[in-house]
């Protein structure tokens, strides 16, 4: 399956391509005219938008102040997540009729009525109700929330799983605010859709189907007549299972030669080690084993094959709701090559509340274990040891001190940035 890294060069160091740029048209006896244009239309591509990652961004929602209350209430007293309308202001471009909604649910158990709105995370869709409304070609867009203050750690896991070749989301750092609230730091991201499946997949089939994996839901398997909605929902493409059905009943039901044999025609299998080592890499408790069940599955039509997709990294760099956290064996397993695990990663994985069935599968399988462990060495050496990690938060703690200082101490940011620094220490 072809992969569009579209985060092959960072917003952050956009600037230097366009002077290295400029001065070699400047030296081709272009005119300033022509090198000012050239210039502009080349970052145009990847900064001045709506998810240019090198900008503190700002976010306004105007909302009726009962109807968020009886929002919150319905989830507190049923658990569903209701869409409402509001004003949304993006960068200072109003849209009308904009549909927000809960957004998570481990990051949900403690909100109440009460709390303050700009805190809470909410999911933003400029087009639920007015088609093809949209800023700057995305509509759809998550208010994370964080155990940190900053969410560097997230911001940082992002940009790593780019360089890793793995299929990212784009993430802003935001001033937020609802009704006229003092500003809070947050972090947005690009949802997953139809339009970051064509950003990311650009070459998978008409009818490819993207499905996320519920938190409250399972891996197991219920038939092929079975209902398995609760568990997996469509977010992109046929509302159809059929493909997903028949991955959960060979993870679930197939011995250990059918799996070895059939699992390899189902499933991109390099991806998938590459997965599960940068999620270890990066000690984030809350991946496809955790409790959260957090994970996409993006079933390609052309190929017929399945890519696991990350999602949610607010536990990245050995966060955790209560504090502390961290891999307990090192690796899946203990799947971490001797010797391989960065010096500065704290030690203990964590206890892990669910098993899933496909990557319990897939690390039984030697030859594929081995490609877990080759895979997690690669990351290391080119996530770690060459200094992308220590750069990327770098250029995250540069432009939230520029422009986040009043929303964070600086004494706070450091201590944020300097954790996740240890991990390559």
């Amino acid at each position: 399956m072809a992969l569009r890294h579209h985060r092959s060069m960072p917003r952050l160091r956009t600037g230097i391509a366009a002077a290295t740029l400029s001065l070699a048209l400047f030296l081709s006896g272009c005119s300033l005219a022509d090198i000012a244009a050239t210039s502009n239309s080349v970052t145009a591509g990847v900064t001045d938008n709506v998810l240019d990652e090198s900008k503190l961004h700002t976010i306004s929602v105007e909302v009726d102040e009962a109807t968020l209350r009886e929002m919150i209430q319905t989830y507190l007293d049923q658990g569903d997540k209701e869409w409402i309308k509001a004003t949304v202001t993006i960068d200072g471009e109003t849209f009308d009729d904009v549909g927000i909604k809960l957004k998570g649910n481990s990051s949900l158990r403690n909100i109440t009525v009460d709390t303050p709105a700009q805190e809470l995370p909410l999911r933003i869709r400029l087009d639920k109700y007015v088609d093809g409304q949209n800023a700057d070609g995305y509509s759809d867009f998550t208010v994370r929330s964080n155990s940190s203050e900053t969410a560097i750690n997230e911001a940082v896991a992002l940009d790593l799983l780019s360089d890793a070749g793995l299929a990212s989301e784009e993430a802003i750092s935001t001033r937020f605010s609802v009704n006229g609230s003092d500003e809070k730091l947050r972090l947005t991201v690009q949802n997953l859709d139809d339009t970051w499946v064509e950003q990311n997949f650009p070459e998978a089939g008409a009818d490819s189907v993207l499905y996320k994996s519920e938190a409250d839901g399972d891996w197991s398997w219920r038939g092929e007549d079975g209902d398995y909605t609760s568990s997996f929902e469509v977010e992109a493409g046929e509302e159809t299972y059929a493909p997903l059905i028949e991955l959960l009943d060979l993870v679930n039901n197939g011995t250990a030669a059918e799996i070895a044999k059939k699992l390899p025609t189902l499933l991109d299998v390099d991806s998938f080690a590459s997965y599960l080592a940068f999620e270890d890499l990066i000690d984030n408790f809350d991946d496809i084993d955790g409790p959260g069940n957090n994970s996409y599955l993006l079933w390609d039509s052309a190929t017929k094959k399945f890519t696991v997709v990350a999602w949610d990294h607010n536990l990245a760099f050995g966060s955790s709701p209560g504090g502390g956290g961290g891999r307990a064996d090192g690796g899946r397993g203990g799947g971490m090559p001797a010797g391989q695990r960065p010096s500065g990663m704290p030690e203990g994985r964590g206890s892990k509340t669910k098993e899933n069935p496909l990557s319990t599968a897939f690390l039984a399988n030697a030859e594929w274990k081995t490609l877990y462990q080759q895979a997690t060495t690669d990351l290391q050496a080119k996530l770690i040891d060459n200094g992308t990690l220590t750069e990327t938060v770098g250029d995250w703690s540069q432009l939230l001190t520029t422009g986040a200082s009043d929303l964070v101490a600086t004494d706070t940011l450091t201590t944020e940035a300097d954790k996740i620094r240890s991990y390559a220490a």
